[in-house]
């Protein structure tokens, strides 16, 4: 008797369902979409609300590919709200099922195990899912889909191949479903966890469609792609070990931080830029308690037929100092990057490790480094408690800076 039961919950549109129950719109008739117009034609369109949707429109395009004969609403992103509305949503659900049994996957997509709660609630999976949609609709006026099976992935697919056509949003798959179900999937690039780079891989191989991966042999799939070869056939077989109790602690050993221009930066221009990110990413370092002992930086031209340019840097000793950190990315910038227009930015740090004592040269002002991290660690105070805009290096007031503009977002758009 099966006993792991497990659900994949989507709320439909986030971001323009938000929009449209914000403005007293019904999202299923209101031709809405998030974008910030302001930014030009060339701008990513967020959302757009299940009217478009169902008119063809699909869910992520630019501005100009908008369709020119819809009276479209133009939503400014607003991501402090949705954020706020995604914090709410999490604790509605969590009336349901304990912390350890709900996985936040995204600010709009969840997995919850179901199992520990059917007896407890003397319910089965679907009544139990139909009760928790039913009541996210009537607390927010949000539709949500989910899909329901035996492991997280089997739940995750059957959400995004069935249950978003489904009359009742909802939809079951078993282990029995595999073949009849999960095997006719294709372009593999709508299989959860396939992108379009392994797709062209697998295509390559002669494997089309989610069949044929799971008649590829095992050992084959591991010599090309290693553990993930492993993981995309037992995905192809149903299997998913993944143990939603076990809660994933990040390994990363960097840091980074990017950003995609509006316009074109020349290269001394862009240094500006790189001063301001890099004082926010040492900030962050040093939040972290950590320090760094290596850099790097990429650079992406405006003409995109020229290839990306960049490099990293080991630093002779770790460090937190803002100064010395963007001293050696500048090294790195002033022999690798072109003197061309420039539209997006990329630094790092490396190889972080805990932060518990600054180590010394003999050549340096022992003095003068002590002062400037205690400059920091004063400016790093005053930044968290009035805000990243509360103390600014005069250049933010260059009309090349960003630094402002930035702090007020939330991932490259308005709160």
């Amino acid at each position: 008797m099966q006993t792991n039961y497990f659900a994949a919950i989507d709320l439909k549109s986030f971001y323009a369902a938000v929009e449209c129950i914000d403005r007293g719109l019904d999202m299923f008739s209101t031709p809405l979409v998030v974008c910030d117009e302001s930014r030009g034609d060339g701008t990513i369109v967020l959302a757009v609300s299940p009217c478009l949707r169902n008119k063809g429109v699909p869910s992520r395009l630019r501005k100009y590919e908008l369709p020119k004969d819809e009276d479209i609403i133009f939503a400014k992103p607003r991501m402090g709200r949705y954020l706020e509305v995604s914090a709410k949503f999490n604790a509605l659900l969590l009336d349901y099922v304990g912390d350890d049994d709900l996985h936040i996957y995204s600010v709009d997509e969840c997995f919850i195990n179901l199992g520990p709660y059917l007896k407890m609630y003397q319910t089965s999976p679907r009544t139990l899912v139909k009760t928790i949609l039913t009541d996210i609709y009537e607390t927010f006026g949000l539709v949500a889909s989910a899909g329901i099976g035996p492991n997280m992935f089997l739940a995750k697919v059957a959400m995004d191949i069935e249950a978003k056509h489904a009359p009742d949003n909802i939809a079951t798959w078993t282990y029995a479903d595999v073949e009849s179900k999960l095997w006719p999937i294709t372009p593999l690039s709508k299989l959860w966890g396939i992108a379009s780079g392994y797709e062209r891989k697998l295509n390559n191989l002669g494997i089309m469609c989610v069949g044929d991966l799971a008649a590829y042999p095992k050992a084959k799939l591991k010599h090309h792609f290693g553990v993930m070869g492993v993981q995309l056939w037992e995905h192809a077989h149903g299997i998913d070990q993944t143990n939603i109790r076990e809660k994933y602690t990040p390994t990363s050993t960097s840091l980074s931080q990017g950003q995609t221009l509006f316009r074109d930066y020349t290269k001394k221009e862009a240094q500006l830029l790189i001063r301001e990110m890099n004082d926010d990413l040492a900030r962050r370092l040093r939040a972290r308690k950590c320090q760094a002992a290596g850099v790097s930086i990429s650079v992406i031209y405006a003409d995109r037929s020229k290839k990306a340019d960049g490099g990293s840097l080991t630093l002779m000793r770790p460090s937190t100092h803002n100064n010395e950190l963007y001293e050696a990315i500048m090294n790195i910038y002033a022999k690798k990057i072109k003197n061309l227009p420039i539209r997006g930015l990329y630094i790092s740090y490396t190889n972080l490790s805990e932060h518990t004592h600054y180590q010394f040269d003999l050549f340096s002002n022992h003095e003068q480094k002590l002062s400037e991290l205690s400059l920091y660690a004063m400016i790093d105070k005053i930044k968290y408690k009035y805000g990243l805009n509360s103390l600014m290096r005069a250049s933010s007031l260059c009309s090349a800076s960003n630094a402002r503009k930035r702090h007020d977002e939330i991932g490259g758009h308005a709160r």
